[in-house]
């Protein structure tokens, strides 16, 4: 398969080292962003425990991001659980060209971090909220 945008080894480790981790509390996150001039994929930053709001605020207005997101879910019988979600971080403010290159590597990265649960961001920081995720993973 022809892939527009390269994943290095380094982010493939990153991956399972992010998604291998144990947590007992609080969210986690990774953000990647595409190096368009070299077409591969970098880390931006990882955080250990960080709320939904605070997380919407670091990601940037205008520029396209994939954020691994291990959150955690409180269920209304009282379990917690900790589901990896990815997080696809494309504000319409962005520039065409990285939106669609990002668009043409996303399930590339999908399928590389091994995620099943995509929740589509749009709308910028407002659009990223507790309640918002909550709602797709409880519906799930």
């Amino acid at each position: 398969m022809s892939q527009t945008v390269d994943i290095p080894q380094s982010i493939k480790d990153t991956l399972r080292k992010f998604r291998f981790a144990r947590r007992s509390s609080g969210s986690a996150a990774l953000i990647i962003k595409i190096n368009k001039p070299k077409l591969i994929l970098e880390e931006v930053e990882q955080f250990d425990d960080i709320s939904i709001e605070d997380l919407a605020e670091e990601l940037p207005e205008n520029s396209p991001r994939y954020v691994l997101l291990s959150y955690e879910l409180n269920h209304s019988d009282g379990r917690k659980s900790f589901p990896l979600v990815l997080i696809n971080w494309a504000p319409i403010t962005s520039e065409i060209s990285l939106l669609t290159l990002h668009a043409s590597a996303f399930l590339n990265f999908q399928t590389t971090a091994d995620v099943s649960k995509v929740v589509e961001i749009r709308d910028g920081p407002e659009g990223l909220t507790k309640e918002i995720i909550d709602a797709k993973l409880l519906s799930s």
